[in-house]
């Protein structure tokens, strides 16, 4: 799987941890930035990946901040993105079966490097679910497309 990972400074160095880990299970990492913990602006790198996954440059995205909620705020403006902010496992798992999730986001301020990296493999291995989820996502994006 192509994956996409994108960080401010604050998650800089989980989304090292990350990238390098996804890379040892085999994934083809695409690294987005940034590549120090000089101050950035999370929202230039929530784009970048959302941006990637959208244009199919690669088929998911991770994304890392303090909180991960401003990282992921910002990917959710990129029309056809879909993060979902995932605190372990369960949360991830969820948030593709469920969801449908093509970003997920991380906050590094809140989780260990151990949750971090089970959740995003977790994310990574979990499919969407389709059925009744279908529908929710289907109205998801008619929302998206008519900005009401």
């Amino acid at each position: 799987m192509r994956v996409a990972f994108g960080a401010d400074h604050a998650g800089f160095a989980l989304k090292e941890h990350l990238r390098a880990a996804a890379a040892a299970d085999g994934h083809e990492v695409i690294d987005l930035g940034t590549h120090s913990v000089e101050s950035v602006d999370y929202p230039d790198y929530g784009a970048a990946v959302a941006r990637a996954v959208v244009a199919g440059e690669a088929d998911r995205g991770v994304l890392v901040c303090g909180s991960g909620n401003g990282i992921a705020i910002a990917a959710n403006k990129v029309a056809g993105a879909r993060a979902a902010v995932v605190h372990d496992a369960t949360s991830a798992r969820l948030a593709v079966e469920h969801n449908d999730a093509n970003v997920c986001a991380l906050g590094a301020r809140f989780l260990g490097e151990q949750i971090a990296e089970d959740a995003v493999r977790a994310y990574l291995a979990a499919e969407f679910e389709g059925g009744r989820h279908a529908r929710r996502i289907d109205k998801i994006t008619e929302i998206e497309r008519n900005g009401d």
